[in-house]
This record gives structure tokens, C-alpha cells and sequence, in this order.
């Protein structure tokens, strides 16, 4: 909610009247306002304000016909949000922002008042979109990288462009980042699309907006005991690409080591940036070049370093056997042109899942006022659309609760639909927040999903310090799931390095888990990799 009054007032003081771009509503009904006639004459009242706005318009709901302000229950106000969607749908805009303010109505009750900006345009194709997911030890400038190229700004030398990624205060106050966060820029005919103030959830909107191409970040945590965030990251998104950070002041690290491992053992096709090139000298950044050459050599893949043998020939290589290599600096700008360039020209890797089911994995909730439950992640598979009826679960006793998608958005940007590899915020009608839970799956209402406590997988043992025998019990992470479950090897014991089946069982509760998913398990600094072979739905 905001606290500053003065979109609303100003709105209130432009007022409405005929052939300007501002209209007036106490509020939209579904009965009333979307029955036949009356439904086609308000999209083009509406098409009629967004070009007398030379594009754009403002909709202030909650005020009466004179510019009072009256407020609404927030269930109604949820209300008429849901039709103004679909008013915009059908006159080929889209809402582009909305603002909610409280206010008191009948008997103290509180309601809402909200003003939204349209803009003319449909909801953005998914086609050119590619989503990145960062990694590296703590302090080797994941955040402030990433912070850089969605600004375009130089860093201050102290990390002063990671408070542009979408983090939480005590993390900005810290210094360190303790879950995920995401950062997002774009390009267009004359290059780059960049955030002006990054504080503003406006400008990721316009950059959604604006831009031909989005490149989104899932910026990744590096302190070792978050690991598990992590490894949440980098499994339970839908990404296209990895970026490795190793900072030249340091060199690869244990957590370095660890964190390629992961990547690669998800098959991501990945590049490192070393970072930090200003506060070395020559003779260190060559020595830390040699050592990431070397480091990738230890696990069978090609360095490619992208200075020497150019952005055509990294873009055209990179893949399951080759790493191209970037050496940069947040501060000179040193290499930011190159990943530009490689971002800006990457295809899409995942498969191409829009005509399968629907299918996303809660990843976070929250609750926004006068919108509700939101449920956040990455879409595997398949379309959603406003209005879209679905399915949430399992909840804890293995059912799917009913609910009904009320409005989509993307980096702050509210769009009317979205497909496979969008990260998104589907706010939810049917739930409450507190019963959504990381892991749950949203699918199409027909649907007739089948949750399991356990599954049959091929397993491959990274590390461990003896074997793995029956009953061993590490933490699975698949998908957005993240949860203790016990490995029962089909030989009995499996050895470091050793490959095999094994049936695998969650120690609490059932999950969504579809053959071909792969995952990532992890005890202590012990770690493997493995792929879903067959499932066994409860009973």
C-alpha cells in the first residue's frame, strides 16, 4: 500500500471529462458490468481514455462520479480489479501499475481506494526472454555485477549497485544476501533498457514494458550456511543459463568449486565472470584466468575465453562442453559491454513447454492489499491466464485446494497472461497466504494430479565421506521442494562416484514429482545428483 497520497489527489484534481484520460469508478462488478453490451461499451470507454492520454490512462476506483473519495470493501475492490483486467484485455491495453490507499467507510470499516495506469499494448510475447541464474562465494560480487548491468551504473567500489536487486533491508544493511533476489534489464532496437531508479517497482515495470528482449537475474546467495537457498535457486528455477562469479582478489573457492558442481550437474549451460579485475594487477588477474581455466578442466569442460576469442565465437560454443570466460569490473565497467552483448544475443535453452499443461511450483507467498494471496515462481509449463481456474497442492493431507487466478505479474509489471520459463506473482482468489507453502504446485483444474511420498531414481553420488546405505537421509531438492527424505539403494550401498538406482522417500509429507524431474541432494557437505525414473502415488 502506499503512503504517499499524491498520485490519487492529483488524479482527483485532473478530474474527468470528455476527451481527457482520466475515469472515475466507485466500483466493477462482475454481474453488473460485464453483462452483455455493457461489457463492449466500457472497453471502449476505456480504449477511448488510453488514446485520449496519448497511450495512457488513469482509472481511479473507489471515488464517486464527482472525484469523491469513497472507498470500498477490499474483496470488492479485488473485484473490480478482476474486471478492469479483462476491460483491458479486450481493448488491447494493459494495466500497467496500481496504487492502493486506505480509507474509512460505513461504521469505521476500512476500505480501499486504488488509482491504475493503463497503457495501450497487450501483454508482452514470451519468445525473447531468457532467465540467468547467478552463483559464486560470498563477497565475489554476484549482486553487485548483476546490480551494474540492470543500471548501467558503475559500483562505488564498497557494493553500493547490489542494493538495486530486489532484497530486503537488513540484507542491503549486512552486506550479505540470505535468499533470493532478482534483478531484470532488457534491449530494444537501440540497445540496452536499463532501470533509472531501481528503488521505484515502476521502473522494473517500464523495463517489461519497454524492452524486445528481458534478460531476468535469480540472484543466488553465497555465504555457505545458505547454501540450501541456493541450491533452491538454481533447481527450483526455470533457468536458461548460469553465471559463476569468482572474485580476482580471491580465486575459486571451496564454495566456488561447490556451486559449478551444482550448475553443471543440472546440466545448465554456464559462463563465468571473474570480477573484481580493478583491485589486482596484471600479474594476479592472469593467475586467477589460470586458475578458473583450471578449475573447469578439473571437471571436463572447455574454458573459452571470451576476450581472446570474441563474442561470436562464445555464443556459438557455449553449451554442455564449453565455459566462456569474462573478465570484469562493476567499478571500470571492464567486461560489462561483453556480457551485454552475450545476454543480449543467448537463445532460449529450456525446452519449449507452452503447449503442455500448466504447471508452476510455488517458490514464495506473500499478500498484497486489495489483491490477497499471491503465489510466486517460475512457470515449468504450459499458459495462465486471468481468470484461469486451478488447482493449489498438495496441501498437507495430499489433496488439491480450488482457486482461481485473479491477476498475473512480472517484475511489478501486471500482465494477462504468461507462459513457460516467466517468473511471476499469480495472485490467488479461494486462499489465504498463510496456506501456501514452497513446494505446492498450481495446475489446470481438470487436472488430476497424483502426489507421492515416493519415487523410484537414478542417483549419482558427487561427495561423501563413506557410502550412502539404507535409510540414509539427506535433503531433496526438486523443484521448489526442499524437504528430508530417505534413499534406499537398490544394491544396498552406493560409493562416491558410484552411479545406481535407489527408491527414495519423503520423511513428511507428499509432493508433485513427474517422471524425467531432476534433482539435487544434500547431507552436510556430502551431495548428489539424480533423475526421477517412476512415481508412486499414495494410496
Amino acid at each position: 500500500m502506499s503512503s504517499d497520497r499524491a498520485a490519487l489527489e492529483h488524479a482527483i484534481e485532473r478530474g474527468e471529462h470528455e476527451g481527457g484520460s482520466v475515469e472515475f469508478k466507485e466500483r466493477l462488478t462482475k454481474n453488473l458490468h460485464l453483462a452483455d453490451g455493457r461489457f463492449e461499451s466500457l472497453a471502449a470507454q476505456l480504449r477511448h481514455r488510453v488514446l485520449s492520454g496519448d497511450g495512457e490512462a488513469t482509472y481511479v476506483v473507489g471515488v464517486t462520479d464527482d472525484g469523491g473519495v469513497a472507498g470500498i470493501p477490499p474483496e470488492t475492490f479485488s473485484e473490480s480489479m478482476d474486471v478492469l483486467s479483462l476491460l483491458a484485455e479486450e481493448a488491447e491495453v494493459h494495466i500497467a501499475d496500481v496504487q492502493t490507499w486506505s480509507t474509512d467507510i460505513d461504521a469505521g470499516e476500512e476500505g480501499l481506494v486504488g488509482v491504475a495506469t493503463i497503457r495501450e499494448g497487450t501483454a508482452i510475447e514470451d519468445d525473447k526472454h531468457i532467465v540467468v541464474g547467478t552463483a559464486g562465494h560470498v563477497d565475489h560480487g554476484k549482486s553487485t555485477l548483476v546490480g551494474s548491468l540492470v543500471t548501467g551504473q558503475a559500483d562505488d567500489g564498497e557494493g553500493g549497485t547490489r542494493g538495486y536487486l530486489d532484497i530486503q533491508p537488513h540484507e542491503i544493511e549486512r552486506g550479505l544476501s540470505a535468499d533470493l533476489s532478482y534483478g531484470v534489464y532488457g534491449f530494444d532496437d537501440e540497445g540496452a533498457v536499463r532501470m533509472d531508479n531501481p528503488h521505484r517497482k515502476g521502473d522494473r515495470a517500464r523495463i517489461v514494458e519497454e524492452a524486445e528482449r528481458l534478460v531476468s537475474f535469480v540472484d543466488t546467495v553465497g555465504h555457505e550456511p545458505w547454501l540450501r537457498t541456493t541450491i533452491r535457486g538454481l533447481v527450483g528455477q526455470k533457468l536458461d543459463y548460469g553465471l559463476l562469479t569468482v572474485a580476482a582478489d580471491d580465486g575459486p573457492t571451496r564454495t566456488s568449486r561447490e556451486h559449478l558442481g551444482i550448475l553443471l550437474a543440472t546440466e545448465l549451460p554456464t559462463m563465468v565472470a571473474i570480477t573484481k579485475a580493478d583491485l589486482v594487477d596484471d600479474d594476479r588477474l592472469s593467475e586467477v584466468e589460470r586458475e578458473v581455466e583450471q578449475l573447469l578442466r578439473e571437471v571436463d569442460k572447455t574454458p573459452l575465453r571470451v576476450a581472446r576469442h570474441g563474442v561470436d565465437t562464445a555464443l556459438d560454443e557455449i553449451g554442455e562442453t564449453v565455459v566462456p570466460v569474462v573478465t570484469t569490473s562493476a567499478v571500470t565497467g571492464q567486461g560489462l559491454g561483453t556480457l551485454d552483448s552475450l545476454f543480449e544475443r543467448l537463445p532460449r535453452t529450456g525446452p519449449e513447454a507452452s503447449q503442455e499443461p500448466f504447471r508452476m511450483y510455488v517458490d514464495r507467498t506473500y499478500s498484497v492489499t486489495g489483491v490477497g494471496a499471491v503465489a510466486s515462481g517460475t512457470i515449468e509449463s504450459g499458459r495462465v491466464e486471468a481468470g484461469d481456474e486451478l488447482q493449489l497442492g498438495p496441501m498437507p493431507g495430499g489433496g488439491f485446494r480450488d482457486v482461481e487466478v485473479r491477476s498475473i505479474e512480472m517484475h511489478y509489471h501486471r500482465v494477462d497472461r504468461a507462459r513457460a520459463g516467466r517468473i511471476v506473482g499469480i495472485a490467488l482468489k479461494g486462499v489465504e497466504e498463510a496456506e501456501i507453502e514452497r513446494g505446492m504446485a498450481l495446475v489446470p483444474r481438470e487436472a488430476d494430479p497424483d502426489p507421492v511420498r515416493e519415487f523410484e531414481a537414478d542417483v549419482v553420488v558427487l561427495n561423501h565421506p563413506t557410502r550412502i546405505n539404507n535409510g540414509y537421509e539427506p535433503v531433496v531438492h526438486l523443484e521448489t521442494v526442499s524437504e528430508a527424505a530417505a534413499f534406499y539403494p537398490h544394491e544396498g550401498r552406493l560409493l562416491p562416484g558410484d552411479s545406481g538406482g535407489a527408491r527414495v522417500r519423503f520423511k513428511f509429507r507428499p509432493y508433485l514429482v513427474e517422471e524425467g524431474q531432476r534433482f539435487v541432494f544434500r547431507e552436510g557437505r556430502s551431495k548428489g545428483v539424480g533423475t526421477v525414473t517412476s512415481v508412486s502415488p499414495d494410496g
